[in-house]
């Protein structure tokens, strides 16, 4: 299985591939901007797409903001957004408990973008912020579970430790309380060669002191998909998915018929892209794009002559 590398070809060759979509979803971190650094002429792509009449969605495994505090992200760094296009998965937790009627309250292990999309929708919750040890004794006789948790769900937090873990397997111990979480990224790069433990990491441990397993609303479960399936028809012959991770946006695009665009200034490299279309593993080969370019600034000439 060959990737077709786009930086090969000419413009004319690009804008006939270009042209054969009518939906763009994308990534952000990592193929429109680093944290808060926009990725040179990102925006100008995602808006020369949206003059050329492209349905434009941003799908983001990021639950640490609200939908409202990613589009004032979105507007100050001149990306073409509303609140309608912007899919978060702190959005994805609290549309998907809305859609179920949830009544009772939730056990968050997360970040405050969770607990405003929560909010909105009038679900109650607990566990935002610090939550420390306070005595040596492993019998933890001072948690007192709530008798109305309905739910746990686990996102990113960097208060994260062994009390909320116990806390969250306790509630997981009855089968009627769900288990949600917001993506399962192992981890992500930091500057100076760090390492930053992702969401994944956190739900690894309450999966295994719980023995659950979660219902994950990011990439690549395809939650986000039927959304906007249900949402907007969208016609996945003629939608691309561009991301920098394969294991999280390209396996998503594959599992939904998308065509899929890895670009190499992310997560993924073109050393797994090698490594992955020699593969005889069909998990490996299922990480494989469609295509794949240096950066999404590489497709603003061939947008521009369009």
């Amino acid at each position: 299985m060959n990737p077709i590398n786009l930086n090969t070809l000419n413009n004319d060759e690009l804008s006939k591939i270009m042209d054969s979509f009518d939906y763009i979803l994308t990534d952000c971190d990592g193929v429109l901007w680093h944290h808060n650094n926009p990725i040179a002429r990102a925006a100008e792509v995602m808006n020369s797409f949206v003059s050329l009449g492209k349905k434009v969605f941003y799908i983001t495994n990021n639950s640490t903001k609200s939908c409202e505090e990613f589009l004032e992200k979105f507007n100050n760094l001149k990306f073409p957004a509303h609140e309608d296009n912007i899919l978060c998965t702190s959005y994805l937790v609290a549309k998907y408990l809305k859609n179920k009627n949830f009544q009772k309250k939730v056990y968050m292990i997360g970040s405050a973008g969770i607990a405003k999309e929560l909010d909105k929708v009038g679900i109650a919750h607990v566990g935002l912020g610090k939550d420390p040890i306070t005595s040596d004794d492993l019998s933890f006789k001072y948690f007192k579970p709530e008798s109305d948790i309905g739910a746990v769900v686990v996102g990113f937090d960097l208060h994260f430790n062994y009390l909320k873990v116990l806390k969250a397997a306790t509630y997981l111990n009855n089968k009627d309380v769900e288990f949600i979480a917001t993506n399962t990224d192992e981890q992500f790069p930091g500057i100076n060669n760090i390492t930053i433990p992702g969401t994944g990491s956190l739900v690894r441990c309450v999966e295994t002191c719980s023995e659950r397993k979660p219902t994950v609303m990011g990439k690549p479960s395809t939650y986000v998909s039927e959304m906007l399936s249900k949402n907007y028809q969208i016609n996945p012959e003629r939608t691309l998915m561009i991301g920098d991770r394969a294991n999280t946006d390209i396996l998503l695009g594959k599992r939904c018929n998308y065509k899929t665009l890895l670009v190499l200034t992310g997560v993924s490299t073109v050393e797994h892209l090698e490594k992955w279309k020699k593969s005889s593993d069909p998990s490996e080969l299922e990480l494989v794009p469609t295509y794949y370019i240096n950066s999404i600034a590489d497709l603003l000439p061939c947008l521009k002559k369009n």
